[in-house]
């Protein structure tokens, strides 16, 4: 790649505008290679939709579940969702300027680079790098954009102004540094790396306007990027896991007071049922809140007190396991997830009712377990110990 000969066309991924502009700029300058903001995975998904190839409309939520990406998918269902809700309000489908870019490519025989990171790589780094809070607002801030009645026109063009950019990627690293480095920093770092890579002379690279600053940066300080290993890492990163040793520590140190309490004789038959009972009525009565079916709140209910004593298992999986049997899930209701006016629109969706079962199954059994059973349980058992 020759940097003289290098354009990079900054747009709007939900814009005619900029898919006019994209087309326009290919034919014109005639590259050797258009580079695109996709991975493969999501460049298979688009060209799929413009061939009219109809994937497999079932999405495999237990398999989801039982690889602990809950996470994820939900990350990706709101973006999902956000994109299409945008589109519908604008008339036009999300990437159409990616699609644009591929056809006027094939006009002119040039070949095509993807140069996006994968895209369940960028999201798990950015659920890596969220805290509980961080995550907790951007929920917060998703459900309330879905319930607000500010009806004020959207112009997309100017969001794609550069005063405009650098006030909402300010705004973003406000609310999570983290978050704002794995989805925007380390991007403009890989997709730069994409562009650098290309050994033809001329080259267009189409990237969301909110990329483009960031890759010159680094395309003008080539020797400031990262490498694609630390790019790919999924590791977690940071200081001492505090809270997941707590965590750890709380089914730990229960085993430890049921442990001395039998060696020092004390009667525990009672505190072992207590503790049983307690567990598995939280676990059931947070699932059936949640809106699991009654099937699902007993698994949920029925495994608790297992859970509870093993750090690594969740009760939430199992009751959303189940709910998911009950629940089939299809793509088109992440399509739906767009035509979301109300709160009985939410609470209709598969999807969001299975990850609600799991959240709340959790959370019911958290309760139990931080509040309900230390001061019913094991906090007069551990007097009865020591002769308090």
């Amino acid at each position: 790649m020759i940097r003289e000969c290098l354009k990079i066309i900054g747009t709007a991924h939900v814009s005619q505008n900029s898919a006019d502009e994209v087309r326009a700029a290919i034919l014109e300058d005639l590259p050797d290679v258009v580079a695109i903001e996709l991975d493969r995975g999501r460049y298979q998904r688009l060209m799929n939709e413009r061939n009219g190839i109809v994937e497999e409309d079932s999405i495999h939520i237990t398999k989801i579940i039982k690889e602990n990406k809950v996470g994820v998918f939900l990350v990706t269902t709101i973006l999902s969702y956000m994109q299409n809700k945008i589109g519908e309000d604008v008339d036009i489908k999300p990437g159409s300027e990616m699609i644009a870019a591929v056809e006027a490519s094939e006009e002119i025989g040039c070949r095509l680079a993807l140069i996006d990171r994968d895209i369940n790589i960028t999201l798990q780094r950015v659920l890596n790098s969220m805290s509980t809070w961080e995550k907790l607002k951007f929920l917060y801030g998703i459900v309330a954009s879905v319930f607000s009645s500010d009806e004020e026109e959207l112009n997309i063009e100017e969001l794609k102004e550069q005063s405009n950019i650098d006030q909402a990627m300010e705004y973003f690293k406000e609310i999570s540094p983290g978050a704002y480095t794995a989805l925007v920093k380390e991007r403009d770092a890989y997709l730069a790396k994409g562009i650098l890579g290309i050994p033809e002379d001329k080259v267009i690279a189409v990237v969301g306007a909110g990329h483009r600053e960031g890759i010159i940066n680094y395309l003008d300080n080539p020797e400031t990027l990262p490498s694609y290993r630390e790019l790919n890492d999924m590791d977690k990163k940071g200081g001492i896991p505090w809270l997941k040793i707590i965590l750890a520590l709380i089914p730990i140190s229960f085993v430890v007071i049921f442990f001395l309490a039998w060696m020092n004789g004390i009667h525990i038959e009672g505190d072992i049922v207590q503790f049983v009972v307690i567990s598995m009525i939280m676990g059931f009565i947070g699932s059936i809140v949640s809106g699991s079916k009654i099937q699902s709140a007993i698994i949920g209910g029925l495994v608790a007190p297992l859970t509870i004593i093993h750090p690594l298992l969740a009760a939430g999986w199992f009751s959303g396991l189940a709910e998911a049997k009950f629940r089939r899930v299809r793509k088109q209701d992440i399509n739906n997830l767009g035509k979301i006016e109300s709160f009985r629109d939410l609470w209709n969706n598969n999807i969001i009712r299975i990850l609600l079962v799991v959240v709340g199954t959790n959370l019911g059994v958290s309760i139990a377990t931080l509040v309900i059973l230390p001061s019913q349980v094991f906090i007069p058992l551990f007097m009865k110990i020591f002769g308090g």
